[in-house]
């Protein structure tokens, strides 16, 4: 007797089937290696107004003695959202391609533009038909380790430096990711883990930079401290770093400690358990950004230093592992609160069983088998399942920075900005800084930062909500007396701009001094300056 298969069961096994193929397909799209850069638009609205497209000049003809990566074409950087026409991208590998691109750009009429590994978001690295100098190429690592220091070119990247350093020495100040530029690094004065260091420009020795005029200036806090202050925070305007020489330190040894606390706890805790210890070296805290205890739970990350030396026997770094299931829960975190619920179930309660000890484990035992990294490891993390495949969305940072005694205050503020708003929040985390002496700091005293990573869709209203959720975060910051993070978008407006940075005129006064022709250009700059006339 044939058997015979009803339609229903037939739709049935249908549906079924075309479900786990595009479950299957959709998962593999989200955990895949992105193929390329993405290069999703121009977002250039300035306080309501578009930041106009700069047209170019009369042709000027290539200088074939400079070494050209690129002749024409467009950039774009980290957001995905600057696309922008350059004159043409020179490559730096040598001090004489920087001299003769600029005698080149000066004698030509043209703007110059410094560009690494372009992860700031607001055109901060190159402008409309400008000469971008290219430095990944300009990175050799020198280290002393009588003097304790190490002299680097702007194009190394911390990933590598690194890698030199261990496993006898350590960064002293960085990210907290390592996939960064020294030179991009300097240029927003960069901060990290390590809460009792401070930022980037305080173990800066001195710096070798070169001014629009062709001319080599060495300055520090001591020596051109003025120029100094303004280089190290100063977003590329004042100079071509050629070289800094930072301090270092022991790659000392951490045992790793975690605890889940409230974030209404977290400025008692920090005062009293963090702060106090100087055992502590590295410390960060992670925010829940799952329903129902959002922003309200936090993953506070803790390093105890238990020896001064890692053993004789320490391998090399190692490089990021389970990129595709991390890149996959990120990804998966878009799609609404079920995912974001796991998202923090793996992050509170299966990370801790999965966490990777670096210390070789003969001496991890003398420590009663607690897990033990050193210095080097934490940071080194180019978090690779950030970047993805998704061309039809970009993923945002935002960082603001607040004095301590008003933290709890904003993070219930933000909680209801953040709530209100389309877009989904990925992570959220903790930073601490200091008061830093810089012309343009982020930071007139000690304060807590709150980074967002958010995510938005590569369209109009995309671009809509990300600028509301922007203009609603910094009315909040500036509610409660602190700042922004200016290496972001420019959604901000002239008079938040300006109330956040009132030093702003000064500071560009300051530029025009250094450089009274404005060769050294960016959209950023452009931007400050349009905010800076209307306000």
């Amino acid at each position: 007797m044939a058997f015979r298969i009803s339609r229903r069961l037939l739709l049935g096994a249908a549906i079924v089937g075309g479900g786990a193929l595009w479950a299957g397909t959709t998962l593999a799209r989200l955990a895949r290696d992105p193929s390329g850069p993405k290069n999703l638009g121009r977002v250039a609205d300035i306080d309501g107004k578009p930041l106009a497209l700069v047209p170019p000049g009369s042709p000027v003809p290539f200088d074939p003695s400079l070494p050209w990566l690129q002749q024409g074409g467009e950039l774009n950087d980290a957001s995905a959202l600057s696309r922008t026409p350059v004159y043409g991208v020179v490559e730096v590998s040598e001090e004489k391609h920087i001299a003769d691109a600029l005698a080149f750009a000066r004698a030509n009429g043209l703007k110059v533009s410094m560009a690494a590994i372009r992860h700031s978001m607001g055109g901060h690295a190159f402008d409309d038909n400008a000469l971008v100098l290219d430095m990944r190429k300009f990175n050799r690592i020198e280290v002393d380790e009588a003097a304790r220091t190490m002299t680097v070119q702007p194009g190394a990247v911390w990933h590598d430096i690194q890698n030199r350093l261990h496993p006898k020495f350590a960064v002293k100040a960085m990210q907290s990711t390592d996939i960064f530029s020294v030179g991009g690094s300097i240029s927003v004065n960069a901060h990290g883990m390590d809460h009792q260091v401070g930022a980037l420009g305080g173990t800066i020795r001195s710096l070798r930079a070169m001014l629009a005029d062709g001319s080599v200036v060495t300055c520090s806090r001591a020596e051109n401290a003025d120029l100094f202050r303004h280089i190290v925070g100063g977003y590329g305007l004042f100079g071509v770093v050629l070289s800094a020489t930072l301090d270092i330190t022991d790659n000392v040894v951490y045992e790793t400690k975690r605890e889940i606390i409230t974030s209404e706890e977290f400025p008692a805790f920090f005062s009293e358990k963090l702060e106090a210890d100087r055992n502590i070296g590295l410390f960060y805290g992670h925010l829940s950004t799952a329903p129902g205890n959002f922003l309200e739970d936090m993953i506070v990350y803790r390093y105890d230093k238990v020896a001064d030396q890692p053993p004789a026997d320490m391998p090399a770094l190692d490089e990021p592992g389970s990129v595709a299931i991390k890149r996959l829960i990120m990804n998966l975190a878009k799609y609404g609160g079920l995912f974001q619920r796991l998202k923090w179930w793996a992050e509170s309660t299966l990370e801790a069983e999965v966490e990777t000890c670096t210390v070789p484990r003969s001496e991890a035992m003398a420590e009663g088998e607690a897990c033990l990294v050193t210095r080097n490891n934490p940071m080194h993390d180019s978090v690779p399942y950030l970047f993805n495949d998704l061309q039809d969305e970009t993923d945002i940072l935002h960082e603001y920075f607040i004095p301590r005694a008003e933290y709890n205050a904003f993070i219930a503020g933000a909680r209801e900005v953040l709530s209100a708003s389309p877009l989904a929040v990925l992570n959220a985390s903790i930073r601490v800084v200091h008061a830093e002496d810089v012309a343009l700091t982020y930071a007139r005293e000690p304060a807590f930062s709150l980074v967002l990573y958010i995510n938005q869709s590569a369209d109009e209203d995309g671009n809509a909500a990300q600028r509301a959720l922007t203009r609603a975060m910094i009315d909040l910051t500036l509610k409660h007396r602190g700042r922004f993070f200016l290496p972001y978008q420019l959604h901000y407006t002239a008079a938040q701009l300006l109330a956040a940075y009132p030093e702003l005129p000064e500071f560009l006064a300051k530029k025009r001094q250094y450089d009274p022709d404005e060769l050294f250009q960016s959209t950023f700059y452009r931007a400050a300056k349009m905010l800076t006339a209307t306000a």
